[in-house]
């Protein structure tokens, strides 16, 4: 099983948090991924974030990365999304 964890955060606090799992054996991680930040913002009413190569350098390399203002094309009213793998198949 695949688990994605996001959590929001404001002044260094968390705000909501929600665990999105996937056990579909035919999709590749990436396609995991997108479609859990799909769920991801539908459920917390965010546009789609940018991934910056920066973005994608952390993620890369921890298995975790954080969105920024700096990754929206519209305001957000949040210091930073988080995302975290904490289970793969």
């Amino acid at each position: 099983m695949f688990r994605l964890w996001a959590k929001v955060f404001t002044n260094n606090k968390l705000i909501k948090d929600i665990v999105i799992c996937n056990d579909d054996k035919d999709m590749r991680r990436t396609q995991k991924i997108f479609a859990a930040m799909d769920e991801i913002c539908h459920t917390f009413d965010l546009s789609k974030p940018i991934w910056l190569d920066s973005t994608v350098a952390d993620f890369k390399r921890h298995d975790k990365t954080r969105f920024t203002q700096d990754n929206f094309m519209e305001p957000i009213d949040f210091d930073y999304l988080e995302i975290h793998v904490i289970e793969e198949d």
